[in-house]
């Protein structure tokens, strides 16, 4: 099974961007937010976007209907928050994966959002975390050029949460879980922080 890439636009030039892209040999973006649009940075808007990476020779897909962090079913909030648990488990969700897996098959992939943490970003905490439980290897390209694997960002993931140390009565999976659930609903969509201009009329960096 190929490996997947994630990666974020951040504030990044275009320019900057692609070259990133070179530099990880991507050959194709699927694009994972719900607005692909950027009122800060516009040159990511979907048409944009879509026309420089190909100018590039790297192919576009949009999948934020499938695999975006903003759902529209009510059913899908935990309060007013997005509820990553329960969008992982709509057949919409696994329509998604199963069309990343298969675009991964012809292309070195890459998953792309806005924010630049993959720690601040469903396409780590949600599609990620996914694609890494059905025996992919996810790797994030970070703002700097490391590339990290979703592996690496769980075990961050759980020193942050103080889940790191080894508890006889909890097992590991255990405290992962844990740890991804607090870290999603502190960084995951939330409904009042909407605007007019989609999601990034409040922060132009999160919501994806």
């Amino acid at each position: 099974m190929p490996d997947i890439f994630t990666i974020g636009h951040s504030t990044n030039s275009i320019d900057h961007f692609i070259g990133m892209l070179r530099d990880a040999r991507i050959t194709a973006i699927a694009d994972v937010r719900s607005s692909p649009w950027s009122r800060h940075n516009p040159h990511f808007n979907r048409p944009d976007l879509k026309s420089s990476l190909r100018s590039d020779g790297i192919d576009y897909r949009f999948y934020g209907k499938q695999l975006g962090g903003r759902p529209t079913d009510p059913s899908l909030f935990h309060g007013s928050t997005a509820d990553y648990e329960a969008m992982a488990r709509t057949s919409e969700f696994a329509e998604g994966l199963e069309m990343v897996l298969a675009g991964a098959t012809k292309h070195r992939l890459a998953l792309m959002c806005s924010e630049h943490n993959p720690l601040d970003c469903h396409r780590c905490l949600l599609v990620g975390r996914k694609l890494a439980e059905c025996g992919t290897v996810v790797r994030h390209i970070l703002s700097d050029g490391q590339i990290v694997s979703q592996q690496q960002i769980e075990e961050k993931l759980l020193a942050m949460s103080g889940r790191d140390t080894d508890d006889f009565f909890v097992p590991k999976i255990e405290r992962l879980n844990a740890a991804y659930r607090d870290r999603s609903l502190k960084v995951a969509y939330t409904e009042r922080e909407t605007g007019p201009f989609g999601d990034d009329e409040f922060m132009d960096l999160k919501y994806g």
